[in-house]
């Protein structure tokens, strides 16, 4: 069975006119994709509040601070996971997944990589059809603007996983 197109959709924090925006935009992404969700984990080690942050400044800073109180693993670097249940703990990422080195959302057989924000600065969703219509619709339905180079995005059939990778 083939492979339904997916759309890139670059979500790095300066393309929205503020920080929350972006933030917004997973909040309502991660509550659409809910049933496909698998892991949604990240690095704690070095987390850094975005420059552009304003909003929750002083309460992401101190989930920062007390994620970092935490005893860390020597050696291996372990991700932290996030109960997408859980009210709290989707807020905590939303907050914390642009203050990480890396921050991934899987599907439920860890595939296919919904979400990822890296170092800081760079941030993507790959939607399957399916999601992105949904996704666009909720966005739509709470009033929230979608973004104007995704609607312009392309989606694409992703190669066959033997084509994946090196060439």
């Amino acid at each position: 069975m083939p492979e339904e197109a997916v759309t890139t959709l670059h979500a790095e924090l300066e393309r929205f006119g503020r920080v929350e925006e972006g933030f917004a935009l997973l909040e309502v992404f991660l509550e659409v994709a809910r049933p496909r969700l698998g892991a949604v984990v990240l690095d704690p080690v070095g987390l850094r509040l975005p420059v552009e942050l304003t909003d929750d400044r002083a309460v992401v800073q101190k989930l920062i601070d007390e994620i970092e109180q935490e005893p860390q693993a020597k050696g291996r670097v372990v991700e932290r996971p996030f109960d997408m249940d859980d009210e709290q703990a989707r807020w905590d990422f939303v907050r914390l997944a642009y203050s990480s080195s890396q921050a991934t959302v899987w599907s439920r057989r860890q595939r296919t990589t919904y979400f990822e924000a890296s170092g800081g600065r760079k941030a993507t969703y790959w939607l399957p059809d399916s999601l992105k219509v949904q996704y666009f619709d909720a966005l739509t339905s709470r009033g929230w603007a979608i973004p104007e180079g995704w609607l312009t995005a392309v989606a694409k059939r992703p190669k066959p996983w033997w084509k994946r990778g090196g060439r």
